[in-house]
């Protein structure tokens, strides 16, 4: 009787958790170095509206996925 073997992953915990870690990292620079600046900034998002944010999240997301591409 054979073993079905598991697909192996491309990406393991430890990357996972160590790009999660840089994400905090980078996250919470901006507060830490000018909080006043951070908060300013994060009321004029409060001022956007919603399509607006999504483009902006959208923005994020392609230039994110370009970049991993680009890394590959």
């Amino acid at each position: 009787m054979q073993r079905r073997r598991q697909p192996r992953s491309s990406v393991d915990s430890d990357t996972l958790w160590a790009a999660i870690g840089l994400l905090l990292v980078m996250e919470g620079l901006f507060p830490l170095v000018s909080p006043g600046g951070w908060r300013q900034t994060f009321q004029r998002l409060m001022n956007l509206r919603d399509g607006q944010l999504r483009f902006f999240g959208l923005c994020s997301v392609l230039g994110g996925l370009m970049m991993l591409w680009l890394m590959a």
